[in-house]
């Protein structure tokens, strides 16, 4: 599928969920996750750079970083994801749980720097590969082999020493 057949309204539609999803965990809220995604696709509405299918989504995710990371050093300001929604598919006693898990690792990835949070969201709720992260962080493959591994520790120790804040 070339880029000339491909239209504003198909990628928006396969990625915008992505995008918003990836805004969301690096902000922690809705709102703010709203916007990131939509000036994500205004800006490639207007760019002007051919953008190659197959690097779309790392691209995307590229932008909305960097939209981010421009809002953090203007706004040093962020809220906590509002964990207490109810899923209609647990008892209230595995709501809780999975609540508290939830908040655990919340609370947890708050306590990596940016870049790890967004290198450990790139894996695994993006399920990028390591190229595509390297595109999308300006790392280099092996650098972020070594960061995203590195990310997954200082997580698990975190959550292990329950030294969360």
């Amino acid at each position: 599928m070339s880029m000339e057949t491909v239209t504003f309204h198909e990628i928006y539609s396969r990625y915008s969920r992505d995008v918003y999803r990836f805004a969301h965990w690096l902000s922690g809220s809705p709102a703010e996750a709203d916007d990131i995604m939509a000036e994500t696709f205004v800006r490639l509405w207007t760019s002007d750079s051919e953008i190659r299918f197959e690097s779309v989504k790392a691209y995307l995710l590229a932008i909305a970083r960097n939209i981010y990371l421009k809002g953090t050093r203007t706004d040093r300001r962020r809220a906590e994801l509002d964990d207490r929604l109810p899923d209609p598919h647990h008892s209230p006693l595995a709501r809780v749980e999975t609540r508290s898990e939830l908040g655990a690792v919340l609370r947890a990835m708050r306590q990596l720097s940016e870049i790890d949070r967004a290198l450990l969201l790139l894996v695994a709720e993006e399920e990028l590969s390591y190229d595509e992260i390297a595109r999308a962080t300006g790392l280099t493959v092996g650098a972020a082999k070594v960061r995203v591994f590195r990310a997954r520790m200082k997580l698990q120790s975190i959550l292990q020493d329950g030294v969360v804040q």
